[in-house]
């Protein structure tokens, strides 16, 4: 594991090696991966060697969870997430990960990962945490959410046997962690990590001995008793919060606003560092009076120190039509959050841009420089501005 304390200053030569994004055994963008036709400020990437792929479609790997409940006969209700899915034998659930067999409830993707990627912690997206860090990312088929303008439908909104993956318990995830280079930390991120939970919890039981980070991105529609259980494993947090509308949340997502802003809370209020991610969508999310209001209920909820990721649509999925979003909105989108009083506001895909940067709330200087995920300059003493010395949240050692 690299050793670099976060108080040293870090230069883009410095960087380029521990920098440089890593080959994914899926070439899945990711809400922070490069969409058709972007170009990210990367170094030559270094691949990640997964093991041997044991990938011939229907390979099952199973694993019983805890998250269920008995009902008459051998049918159950999944009780993972708010959907809570009531299955006869053989049913699965929604998630297409999950499944009744003989009147329990299996996970049918522990050890089972479809997607294997080491590269920079700024992917993921972490802007206060290691920066500068790689992170070795793992996840599965499937998700519990069904959302027209997913980055990663090929593995997201599929069954496992519709998709190669790797034989890889969780043993073995700590093996590849430990033979990359400048890994500080295991992600569970690209697809959604709440239908592995099990998988997750194992993977991150391993990694917190082994003196890891967890990392964790999500979509956060989970219930509240196994989003504490995978809490207490995880040091940070960033919650895809899609839009601030109900009537979207149903249409575009396939879930519900409601649960997904009390996880928020639940969240900030574990101590577990948070970060929020908004994927503004032409026509469909961008109304700024809208986008407004959630800074609004981040600011007063969870407080003003949260960071919040402004990410740019691309046309993908079931939204192929619409345009991507302008740089203008999303310009509009940060000064909108600058002025209700957020301090920490980042604008994602539009490498070069302002909002890439970290700034003091205290004095205004740039701490954290960056150009796509490189890191040019760190002004940080023990997450203390240089300048000023005033504080900055986040995880920096």
């Amino acid at each position: 594991m690299g050793n670099r304390q976060p108080g040293n200053r870090l230069n883009r030569r410095n960087f380029i090696k521990v920098g440089a994004a890593g080959i994914c055994s899926f070439c899945l963008a990711g809400i922070y991966g490069c969409a058709p036709g972007e170009e990210q400020a990367e170094a030559p990437a270094d691949p990640v060697d997964p093991g041997e792929a044991v990938t011939k479609k229907g390979l099952i790997k199973t694993k019983r969870s805890p998250w269920y409940t008995k009902l008459e006969g051998n049918k159950i209700r999944c009780e993972l997430c708010p959907k809570e899915c009531e299955l006869q034998e053989g049913e699965r659930a929604l998630c297409r990960v999950r499944e009744n067999r003989d009147g329990s409830c299996y996970s049918l993707v522990y050890g089972n990962p479809a997607l294997v990627q080491e590269d920079p912690v700024e992917r993921k997206p972490f802007f206060h945490v290691l920066p500068g860090s790689r992170a070795l990312s793992i996840s599965t088929a499937g998700c519990n959410l069904a959302c027209q303008f997913c980055e990663v439908c090929d593995m997201a909104l599929v069954s496992p046997e519709e998709v190669h993956a790797y034989d890889m318990p969780p043993e073995k995830v700590l093996e590849h962690a430990r033979a990359g280079e400048d890994v500080r930390s295991i992600s569970f991120a690209f697809g959604e990590p709440v239908i592995y939970h099990e998988y997750t919890a194992s993977v991150a039981e391993l990694a917190r001995e082994a003196g890891y980070l967890n990392l964790m991105h999500t979509a956060a529609y989970i219930n509240r008793e196994p989003l504490q259980e995978l809490l207490s494993k995880m040091d940070a947090v960033n919650v895809d919060l899609k839009g601030f509308n109900e009537d979207f949340y149903r249409e575009y997502v396939g879930g519900d606003l409601e649960t997904v802003l009390n996880n928020l809370k639940i969240i900030q209020n574990s101590g577990v560092h948070l970060e929020i991610t908004n994927i503004v969508i032409p026509t469909l999310n961008d109304e700024m009076d809208e986008i407004k209001k959630m800074c609004e209920w981040i600011a007063a909820e969870l407080g003003a120190d949260v960071p919040l990721h402004f990410a740019r649509f691309y046309p993908l999925h079931k939204l192929s039509a619409l345009p991507r979003t302008p740089a203008s909105t999303l310009d509009e989108a940060r000064n909108t959050a600058l002025e209700v009083g957020l301090k920490y506001v980042y604008v994602a895909r539009v490498t070069g841009h302002e909002g890439e940067d970290t700034f003091c709330p205290g004095c205004g200087e740039k701490v954290i420089e960056r150009e796509g995920f490189v890191i040019e300059d760190i002004r940080l003493q023990d997450g203390n501005c240089e300048f000023c010395g005033a504080s900055v949240p986040g995880l920096w050692v």
